[in-house]
């Protein structure tokens, strides 16, 4: 039979239903699916067109970043070491007010993209304004994602009002909606800075649109306080009395949960996204990932933008919830590396509805998956190889980038970017960004 693409790798990490991981297997690929994963002395009936040896390599999908602000990119260090309150409302809003323009997220899209490629992301799920510009970057660089429309009850460079908000995003979904790559959900900001009003706007639109809602929730304990004293209940009491929870739901940190909270999310299906080294460097909290998985919610990760992050990096993600939820629970095997692993890939294809095309390498899957070099002094020896990748290996290590067959990063290059022309372009945003910069505080 021919086909497109055989790559034969040392491991292959599935994180099918099983776990498995297979040893010295070939994986065979046919445009954009993969169509068998067999041992490799067993491939002789598939004539491929191309074929790559990775005798050094684990093979696993693609990671899945279930929280992004991708053009936040270019806004990387610029307020570090400052409460979550102060951060936000003092230096980036007043910064993105002045310079957050169709070409400054058309720049820092690229930007985060190109970073998320190189560290092995696949997909990712985006929130921002002018979506035009964040989705036609993926249509260029051939990512996947869901990309966000943005809801907020206050004026924007982007748009004005409620209207305007929803009018342009779904002209922009309607757009795209041949890129098999994109999809697209709401993304209200936050239950503190979206009325009630403007939630059940959306709601019958996301009923007569089959999309989800991507949304900041119970980032910090003020957040929740602030919401008791002004609702009565806590936010996600609030948005289950508005009817919008459900299967449908991303709910963005859940760093604040009282049992009640916590039996909500349960009952009503709703995607977790646990973003731990945002909410580390804000000083937010901490997510109770244990406590949510054992009770049956579906947790994802995310890095949060690289404005609060500093970084795009998933697989540092990985490792700091890891070591997060052992910490915090006193339990050395609360999260393992193949459970920590899940959430990076598959947990966030169930949230983000694409597990029947991502998250994990399985014959009829979408061919989305990276390459990771482990013979290296960093990763030898190797005597469990997810454990390996999750506790000793770096996103420096990883080599080749595919989705849906397609190559966008090969040995290590960038394939459908410019990179060259990227750095140019953010060293002129700096210039333009740099009076805002907030030095950092010095030791005392």
């Amino acid at each position: 039979m021919q086909i497109t693409l055989q790559i034969n790798a040392r491991w292959i990490i599935t994180v099918d239903s099983d776990n498995r991981v297979l040893e010295n297997h070939s994986l065979i690929i046919h445009h954009d699916k993969i169509i068998d994963i067999l041992p490799q002395q067993e491939t002789d009936k598939y004539q491929a067109e191309r074929y790559i040896e990775l005798n050094d390599h684990a093979l696993l999908p693609g990671f899945i970043n279930a929280h992004t602000h991708a053009a936040m990119s270019l806004l990387k260090g610029l307020a570090d070491d400052l409460p979550l309150e102060e951060w936000l409302n003092e230096h980036i809003w007043p910064a993105e007010a002045a310079l957050a323009n169709a070409q400054f997220v058309k720049d820092g899209s690229t930007l985060a993209i190109a970073e998320m490629i190189r560290g092995g992301t696949t997909c990712f799920n985006d929130m921002y304004f002018f979506i035009d510009q964040t989705a036609a970057v993926v249509a260029e660089s051939g990512i996947r994602a869901n990309i966000g429309i943005p809801v907020i009850d206050f004026p924007t460079r982007w748009a004005k009002n409620l209207d305007e908000y929803i009018d342009k995003g779904l002209a922009v979904r309607d757009k795209f909606s041949q890129n098999e790559l994109l999809s697209f959900s709401f993304a209200p900001h936050a239950p503190y800075t979206v009325a009630d009003s403007s939630l059940k706007r959306i709601q019958p639109l996301m009923n007569e649109l089959g999309l989800s809602m991507h949304i900041h929730m119970h980032e910090t304990a003020d957040e929740v306080q602030q919401s008791i004293a002004t609702h009565g209940k806590t936010p996600i009491s609030r948005l289950n009395q508005l009817g919008l929870l459900g299967p449908d739901f991303i709910s963005v940190h859940m760093t604040d949960l009282n049992d009640e909270d916590c039996q909500l999310l349960v009952e009503q299906g709703v995607h977790v996204v646990h973003c731990p080294e945002s909410n580390l460097k804000l000083a937010s909290g901490f997510c109770p990932v244990v406590k949510l998985t054992k009770a049956g919610v579906n947790v994802a990760i995310g890095t949060d933008g690289s404005a609060s992050n500093n970084d795009i990096d998933m697989l540092g993600e990985i490792r700091s919830a890891a070591l997060l939820a052992k910490g915090l629970s006193k339990q050395a095997d609360a999260l393992p590396a193949h459970q920590a692993l899940r959430m990076a890939t598959i947990n966030g294809a169930k949230a983000l509805a694409l597990d029947d095309l991502v998250g994990s390498l399985e014959i009829g899957k979408q061919a989305d998956m990276f390459a990771i070099n482990l013979n290296s002094i960093e990763t030898q020896p190797v005597y469990d190889v997810v454990s390996t990748l999750i506790y000793s290996a770096n996103r420096s290590q990883i080599t080749d980038v595919w989705v849906a067959g397609k190559q966008l990063m090969e040995n290590q290059q960038l394939i459908t970017l410019d990179e060259a022309a990227l750095l140019a372009a953010v060293a002129q945003w700096q210039e333009k960004i740099s009076p805002f910069h907030q030095p950092a505080k010095k030791a005392v």
